[in-house]
């Protein structure tokens, strides 16, 4: 959960200024944690409320996205879910934008099958996001970081994921000169999984995730979720991550990585 986390922080500064290299100071000054990690810690919470029973895991998520929402007003929430999280009745709006798949990373990371974690996902996402892209965005995020968490090597994620997902018919190279900002799952999840296929560690993925421009820190936040569960994540980058977080958020992570964080990345043994 935390490699999304990074690539939220990492993206930040990128989002109206994108830098169409992998040369860049990974973190900076004018970093911050923005509303894709917000929902992130929110959707942990949502889990650790629930116990993963997924019959209240949708309660669990509209409280807590709510509660911490409220909480930070300004992490840079997009218009129609600003108005979803003042709702004393919220309702799910027909959404197809990132932002579902931005916040996905902990249902992959609790999970103990894949059918689980494809639950997981579609319970905290059709709260807001029920179009079927935006369900879609959701899941096969969960999918490729469930898949990397349990093994599987990038060649068994890609197949899955062109088989059921995506047809991801570009690399970064050739989309890096006219790929522009785009909200939508269908034109980020795509371009997200792609840095990560392209990647040779977790900073490279995240570097590749920047590079292409677009929807910055979005983007990254997807990238660096996957590329977490297949590298892992370096101690001086963990390290350096954190000291964006204040302590309620702090508190929220480790209380998730106490619980769920046990499993061993497929990349610490396999794939470096």
């Amino acid at each position: 959960m935390l490699g999304a986390i990074i690539g939220d922080i990492v993206g930040s500064r990128f989002e109206w200024h994108n830098h169409r290299s992998k040369d860049f100071e990974l973190f900076h000054k004018s970093c911050f944690a923005t509303d894709d990690s917000i929902m992130t810690l929110a959707i942990a919470q949502a889990i650790l409320d629930s116990d993963k029973d997924a019959s209240v895991l949708g309660k669990r998520a509209v409280e807590r996205m709510q509660e911490l929402g409220r909480e930070y007003p300004g992490a840079g929430y997009g218009g129609r879910f600003s108005w979803w999280l003042t709702e004393k009745n919220p309702k799910p709006y027909g959404s197809w934008g990132n932002g579902s798949a931005m916040r996905v990373s902990a249902c992959a990371y609790a999970a103990t099958t894949l059918e689980e974690a494809k639950e997981y996902s579609k319970r905290v996402t059709e709260v807001t996001h029920n179009h079927p892209e935006g369900l879609k965005g959701a899941e096969a995020t969960t999918v490729a970081i469930f898949l990397a968490k349990t093994g599987h090597s990038l060649e068994e994620i890609k197949a899955v994921i062109l088989r059921d997902y995506y047809k991801i018919n570009f690399t970064l190279d050739e989309i890096r000169p006219t790929y522009r900002f785009n909200e939508s799952c269908q034109d980020t999840v795509p371009q997200a999984l792609e840095a990560f296929f392209e990647a040779t560690s977790f900073e490279d993925a995240i570097r590749n995730a920047i590079s292409v421009g677009g929807d910055s820190d979005t983007l990254a936040a997807i990238t660096g979720g996957i590329a977490e569960a297949y590298f892992g994540i370096p101690d001086d980058i963990r390290k350096k991550a954190l000291a964006y977080l204040d302590d309620f958020q702090k508190g929220i992570l480790f209380a998730f990585e106490s619980k769920y964080g046990d499993f061993v990345p497929g990349g610490i043994s396999s794939h470096q």
